[in-house]
């Protein structure tokens, strides 16, 4: 008997469903059902709207910071209460190891206090141009926001959007990814328990199929969008908005190249870059797929990397002696295993990925993949791949490494790794990329913000200058004679 359950909350409430109908959450892990969800409707994603804009016209929300603040600090104590039973279910639902899916909630709750500070703490200034003459600069929530989340880190991603919009005064419309809505009902659990919150502030639309998702995007009630996902999908996000010319923030994809030079301490290397490639087994943006090496260390390095990657534990994320669990679905597995056999064909393979043999045969387990390339313009190199797949450069001058890494259409984030300082800073500067990490990889935090070059989007979440994307600035001009 299926216990677990998902519905859609609107206006304060957890709806029943509207039709018998119901998708299924499913372990990535074992290919077992875990839970259900109700899913949405364009009737019930327009009451949502509706619900949002009324709590944004008509409640003392855009207008009470204090309130705005409480409310986010209830919301992540209810967070931080429930995170040792969120945990195993963000296991089951996305298939990543427990210890990830500890510090996503952890970081949750961290970006809903952050934003709480911000909260009371957002001003305007004015300005006296001439005698007598005032200008009043303020500034306000955007409006009704639509939240659309991937799956892959289904806390961090919706609260670092969340957050900041509830912060700016905003209302929201949050689209959860399909794979994982037992999840978000966790979430929407949290902000129901909000008693001083008021009603329609937060409302959740499950996925169903695409017209959601167009609608949410699309909608000329809707004042902006908040949308993490694949470039392809992010284009089709805004040219919807185009058609309002409602606002958009954007994280689309990544190629995240680390770069190791000659004089890199290669113990701390190796260790960074062999955890970036096989975090949420790969399918994160700013997972390390491209490795840029020294010819003098590269040989040395790659051995080492090699080692480490097939010695790697691999299995459900429940157990706590395994470092990898399964990619999302089958559907992803399949994928990951032609793009291996591509990899055989044009490149030169020092490790190829397979399906474990000692791991269930329902599961979405693939081992990770490690290959050579001398073309930078190889599919392989150029197209997001979305799991335990990195390809290895050589590179000779801090030149030639610079070329390579900005060779790409994404620019979302890099590392680097040397002992000069003034190189670090120097290479770090040049490099085409919204984040660079300076012998480390994957330092993500709420008072830093994060975001794209290229297509790799534009606007920035956590820090300060996400409230940017979801304020205006009004100006109030007097002649006080």
């Amino acid at each position: 008997m299926i216990e677990l359950f998902s519905r859609n909350y609107i206006g304060g409430n957890f709806e029943e469903p509207e039709i018998n109908d119901r998708f299924y959450s499913v372990n990535p892990a074992s290919g077992t059902i875990i839970g259900s969800a109700v899913p949405g409707s364009l009737s019930s994603a327009e009451r949502a709207v509706a619900s949002a804009r009324n709590a944004f016209e008509n409640s003392e929300w855009q207008n009470s910071p204090r309130l705005r603040a409480n409310s986010l600090l209830v919301f992540a104590d209810n967070l931080e209460k429930i995170r040792d039973d969120l945990a195993p279910l963000l296991v089951q639902e996305n298939g990543k190891i427990l210890e990830q899916c500890r510090h996503e909630i952890n970081a949750g709750v961290s970006e809903a206090r952050y934003y709480a500070g911000l909260a009371r703490n957002i001003f305007g200034r004015t300005t006296e141009t001439s005698p007598n003459i005032l200008s009043l600069l303020t500034k306000e929530p955007v409006g009704v926001v639509s939240v659309i989340v991937p799956w892959n880190a289904p806390v961090t991603l919706l609260v670092r959007s969340v957050a900041p919009a509830l912060c700016a005064g905003c209302t929201v419309v949050i689209k959860p990814a399909i794979q994982t809505p037992l999840v978000n009902s966790r979430l929407m659990e949290c902000f129901h328990a909000i008693k001083e919150m008021p009603a329609g502030v937060v409302n959740s639309i499950n996925e169903n199929g695409i017209e959601i998702g167009e609608l949410l995007s699309s909608h000329e009630e809707l004042d902006m969008v908040s949308f993490t996902g694949s470039v392809n999908t992010g284009k089709m996000v805004m040219a919807n908005c185009a058609k309002t010319l409602k606002k958009v923030s954007l994280e689309l994809g990544g190629k995240t190249p680390a770069i190791v030079f000659d004089d890199a301490d290669l113990d701390r290397a190796l260790g960074e870059i062999s955890r970036a490639v096989i975090t949420i087994s790969g399918q994160m943006c700013t997972a390390v797929n491209r490795i840029l090496i020294h010819d003098k260390v590269f040989d040395q390095f790659a051995e080492r990397l090699q080692s480490s990657l097939s010695s790697v534990v691999i299995g459900n994320g429940l157990d706590s002696t395994v470092e990898m669990g399964p990619v999302i679905d089958k559907t992803n597995q399949l994928r990951l295993l032609d793009l291996v056999k591509v990899a055989k064909a044009e490149t030169d393979v020092l490790l190829e990925g397979t399906v474990p043999e000692h791991l269930p045969e329902e599961g979405s387990f693939i081992s990770p993949t490690l290959f050579v390339s001398y073309n930078t313009d190889h599919k392989l190199v150029q197209e997001e791949l979305f799991g335990p797949m990195a390809s290895l450069e050589i590179f000779q001058t801090e030149e030639e490494a610079l070329t390579k890494a900005n060779a790409t259409i994404y620019g979302l984030a890099a590392s680097v790794y040397t002992k000069d300082l003034n190189r670090a800073m120097r290479f770090g500067r040049k490099l085409q990329f919204g984040t660079v990490w300076l012998n480390c990889h994957n330092r993500l935090f709420a008072e830093a913000e994060t975001g794209g070059y290229k297509q790799s989007g534009f606007g920035r979440l956590h820090g300060i200058e996400a409230l940017s994307d979801f304020m205006e600035t009004k100006h109030i001009y007097l002649e006080t004679n």
